[in-house]
């Protein structure tokens, strides 16, 4: 497994992969030594998440390799087809995956995405359009989903 560690706007990120894909994107909440050199299976991973962050990349295109049980995985892969720029209530998640009953079980999968940013679990609000639950904390949360849909300032003239 290869670790590099990347400089974002919301603080270092820590991206772990082997040749198989990506197993992982965190946000830490600390300061950690930045890569000065990016492993090979990670450079693409890098420069994506940087395009992300400058506004030029809206879809990530990764071999992904996520590790977790198959509902785990189920959850991940519906986050994906959640567009940049639009968010998803658990709710209608739910709905999505067949079983409304399963709210819960959903909003906890979503909560363990090992995938930052990559796997858009950000874009998963409450039914209420609160900015409920969010494992990098609820600041990031509304950083990203500004990000994505920033509000258009009209002018008068």
């Amino acid at each position: 497994m290869e670790t590099a560690y990347i400089s974002t706007p919301l603080g270092t990120a820590k991206l772990e992969g082997t040749q198989d894909g990506l197993s992982v994107v965190s946000v830490l909440n600390t300061e950690k030594h930045l890569t000065s050199v990016i492993p090979i299976v990670l450079e693409e991973a890098a420069c994506q998440l940087q395009q992300y962050f400058a506004g030029e990349r809206k879809k990530f295109d990764l071999q992904l390799n996520p590790q977790g049980t198959p509902f785990q995985k189920g959850v991940w892969e519906q986050l994906l087809h959640i567009p940049y720029g639009k968010t998803l209530s658990y709710l209608e998640l739910s709905k999505k995956l067949g079983d409304v009953k399963a709210i819960r079980a959903v909003a906890a999968a979503n909560g363990k995405n090992p995938l930052w940013i990559i796997v858009p679990c950000h874009r998963v609000i409450g039914s209420d359009g609160s900015l409920t639950g969010y494992a990098g904390g609820l600041h990031r949360k509304k950083w990203l989903l500004d990000h994505e849909n920033p509000v258009k300032q009209q002018t008068l003239f």
